[in-house]
């Protein structure tokens, strides 16, 4: 009997991921408030581009969650550490450049975590990098933040102390160290210059990316817990994503794709989610196992191949860009509410 295993390296990375997620909740909220404070207009230029980026990114994260398929809780120091923050920043202790150089610490502790993710991700598994891939452009561009906040915090710090505006040239020295850390953080980051949210195909594909790597590491391995590992893995992510889209996209696609086309989807996930229950009951040890998951393997090549053509075709010709992103976030939102069902959840108590 396969059981899911408690893998400490995912679970740790997981809650890791959440734990950004909440940073990145606290910069939001941050920068909305920034905005109250009568900043000039480079300054609140600079801050509301900020706010769209991490508007932006949060949406990244929460898809690099679900497609990591662990749900955790973010640790108690960084929740602890979020209220006294977000406390601060409400009251009227801090003075302006005080607020913007906690905020600039935020960024900072937001750029390490992610990049730590980055490299943990390539000590666990290739099925783990291709899911935390989004995560790459938020490394990037909170790292250009904490360049573009240096230079906020320069201007408002001589400000407090003289009354006057620094000299000329701080934006083109932070202009200067931005270009460094794309040269720099570029080896480590990929950034994209695609700024628009995911669209429904965009998501769907990372997942048959994901779950396509998890059965090529499961059929090369011959670690019994690797397999185990894997095929735990391969069971969570295939049951969520197909329960997702039998919520969500099928509904929404029928009446442009066809009764006939949809019912073959929803037919096909039914099949596949009666195999996964009956590998679930083979010894991974057993040559049986592999033998049934390279069958199953074939069986969702072929429903993937249908999705991303005649399916994602179809959406493309009647879906708009916005219906296409909405259609993201319900998919992204009930994968995740289906993987707390799912009893995927890592609890952290530290």
């Amino acid at each position: 009997m396969v059981a899911t295993l408690d893998d400490t390296k995912r679970n740790a990375i997981a809650v890791k991921l959440a734990s950004l997620k909440a940073l990145q909740q606290l910069v939001i909220e941050n920068e909305q408030l920034l905005l109250r404070e009568g900043l000039d207009a480079e300054i609140a230029d600079r801050i509301r581009n900020f706010l769209k980026d991490d508007e932006k990114n949060l949406g990244v994260l929460e898809t690099v969650i679900g497609q990591y398929g662990i749900q955790a809780e973010p640790k108690k120091n960084v929740t602890e550490f979020i209220e006294k923050v977000r406390e601060l920043f409400k009251g009227s202790e801090l003075s302006l450049y005080e607020k913007v150089s906690q905020h600039e610490l935020l960024k900072h502790q937001a750029v390490m975590s992610g990049l730590i993710v980055h490299k943990a991700a390539q000590k666990v598994g290739a099925d783990v990098m291709l899911a935390i891939g989004p995560l790459n452009t938020i490394n990037f561009e909170n790292r250009a933040h904490q360049e573009q906040l240096k230079g906020v915090l320069e201007i408002l710090g001589v400000r407090e102390l003289t009354g006057q505006d620094a000299d000329q040239g701080i934006w083109s020295r932070v202009q200067d160290a931005m270009a460094a850390v794309s040269g720099a953080v570029g080896s480590a980051v990929t950034q994209t210059s695609d700024k628009s949210d995911l669209n429904i195909q965009d998501v769907i594909r990372l997942d048959h990316n994901k779950v396509n790597t998890l059965f090529t590491e499961l059929l090369q391995s011959d670690n019994p817990q690797k397999i185990q590992e894997y095929f735990g893995q391969i069971y969570k992510d295939l049951t969520a994503h197909a329960e997702a889209e039998e919520e969500v996209v099928y509904p929404r696609v029928r009446p442009f794709y066809g009764q006939d086309n949809t019912q073959e989807l929803f037919d096909e996930q039914a099949e596949m989610k009666r195999v996964l229950d009956q590998i679930k009951a083979i010894n991974p040890s057993s040559s049986e196992f592999k033998d049934q998951v390279r069958q199953l393997m074939e069986a969702v090549g072929d429903h993937i191949r249908q999705e991303e053509s005649t399916m994602f075709a179809a959406i493309r010709n009647n879906l708009s860009s916005d219906q296409s992103e909405q259609l993201a976030t319900e998919f992204k939102a009930a994968k995740t509410r289906i993987q707390e069902k799912l009893g995927v959840v890592s609890e952290s108590n530290v």
